[in-house]
């Protein structure tokens, strides 16, 4: 026990203020405890503290009253629909019931901010998810490179496949085909991708639609970003609270195999060891989208939950239109009778089609997604505009940039290969500007 000695308590004091000042909030909570045990005056700051940890105290005993009170009306109604089974046709079984402790984690980390009913700013994230994730991927591109490298033209692959990818920037269709494209784009755009595919998913289970059992065909799936959105968003949960046994049927469609091997990679590599690893079972189909009629007895009728197109729409009338009735067979036959589909469309591509340039009218906006789900014989179930900024009308390179060192999460451990294979001259941070679109048959 401390003793309530003047210089020993003037010298507890001086240290918890000086881990204050450093953010060492471990430290400062056992200096306090010992300033308290020692019977000695509390200072101002330090009564303040005390207060603030009494505060979030009393808020995780909320939270965890509500969360209770939640698992009651949860089995509550599981119950009445076990009384009732004949009122339930039709409606999916064994759907996680979204918790509101989770619902608020990752409304703060990620600093989510409704600016109306179908825009969502997002600046934050789960750092202690994406940094590792992040830094394991970085060094799986190092060590992918070190042997690459030896290839005496390894530079002329390298900006084969970095002019090819960077079309994306303008709106343009690459063609993913050159040898290193997977690993420019695992450098370039997969982080932001998964990124937007873990709050996409988190959109969904906040709406009370997704399953403990779930069957997924991701069309276009490249390497898989769509399963890693969700495994991410699994794991941020598990540190909260402890989901239900979850089973992931993932059934990749993808025409370039060099992607399906690459995210297959990775995914033993990073994914498959950890103790809340998502327990998926994988198919792959390297076939293109454009021989469907051909090869679509591989596919399995009326078996997914959810269809998810990410990223995979053209910027060619031709193609696009060829597309959209292959989407739109592909729902018809894959989907079950109470399955969803998951557009995820980047801007450019969900306006430009139409010949609309994106502003601030929520209903011109509202219009162009309604005719874009339409267009693939759907129908809306609800929509979400992702974005980094707290306006819709896009800004110049310059402004964006400012704007991102000054508030987005950065790419700590991208960043450095991105200069040097990329020749990018700034730092890469998370960045959203992609629309959310939950559809159905």
């Amino acid at each position: 026990m401390a003793t309530n000695n003047p210089i020993e308590n003037w010298w507890r004091s001086y240290q918890f203020r000086a881990a204050l000042k450093k953010g060492n909030t471990i430290l400062a909570d056992q200096l306090l405890r010992q300033i308290q045990s020692a019977g000695a005056r509390l200072s101002w700051p330090e009564k303040l503290y005390k207060e603030k940890l009494q505060f979030e105290q009393t808020t995780r005993d909320y939270r965890q009253q509500i969360s209770a009170q939640y698992r009651q009306l949860s089995q509550f109604r599981q119950q009445l629909e076990e009384l009732e089974p004949n009122q339930q046709v039709g409606k999916p079984a064994n759907l996680l019931a979204p918790e509101p402790e989770f619902i608020e984690f990752i409304s703060q980390n990620f600093k989510l901010v409704e600016h109306d009913e179908n825009m969502l700013q997002c600046t934050g994230i789960d750092r202690c998810v994406f940094d590792d994730f992040e830094e394991n991927l970085a060094d799986f591109i190092k060590e992918e490179f070190s042997s690459l490298s030896r290839k005496s033209n390894f530079k002329s692959l390298l900006d084969d496949a970095i002019e090819d990818i960077t079309m994306l920037k303008s709106g343009q269709d690459p063609q993913y085909r050159f040898e290193l494209s997977p690993h420019v784009y695992l450098m370039r755009y997969f982080l932001d991708n998964v990124y937007c595919a873990y709050l996409a998913w988190f959109l969904i289970y906040k709406s009370g639609l997704l399953p403990t059992n779930i069957n997924i065909l991701d069309i276009a799936a490249g390497p898989g970003t769509v399963a890693y959105g969700l495994a991410l968003l699994l794991q941020s949960s598990s540190s909260l609270f402890a989901i239900p046994p979850m089973h992931v049927s993932y059934y990749s469609l993808e025409q370039q195999k060099a992607f399906q091997y690459r995210g297959l990679q990775f995914w033993r590599k990073y994914i498959e060891p950890q103790e809340t690893a998502t327990n998926a079972y994988f198919r792959f189909d390297t076939s293109s989208i454009f021989d469907y009629d051909k090869d679509s007895r591989r596919i399995p009728p009326d078996f997914f939950d959810f269809v998810v197109i990410s990223h995979c729409f053209f910027s060619d009338p031709e193609r696009r239109n060829k597309s959209q009735a292959v989407y739109n067979e592909i729902f018809t036959n894959c989907l079950k009778e109470n399955g969803h589909v998951l557009l995820i469309v980047q801007e450019k591509k969900l306006f430009m089609p139409y010949g609309v340039r994106q502003s601030e009218s929520r209903s011109q906006e509202e219009s162009v997604v309604k005719r874009f789900v339409e267009d693939l014989g759907l129908n809306l179930v609800w929509y979400k505009y992702l974005t980094s900024r707290d306006r819709r009308e896009p800004v110049s390179p310059a402004d964006f940039g400012k704007f991102a060192r000054e508030n987005l999460a950065g790419q700590r451990y991208m960043s450095p290969l991105l200069r040097q294979y990329v020749k990018l001259k700034y730092d890469a941070n998370y960045t959203l500007d992609d629309y959310v679109i939950l559809a159905k048959r």
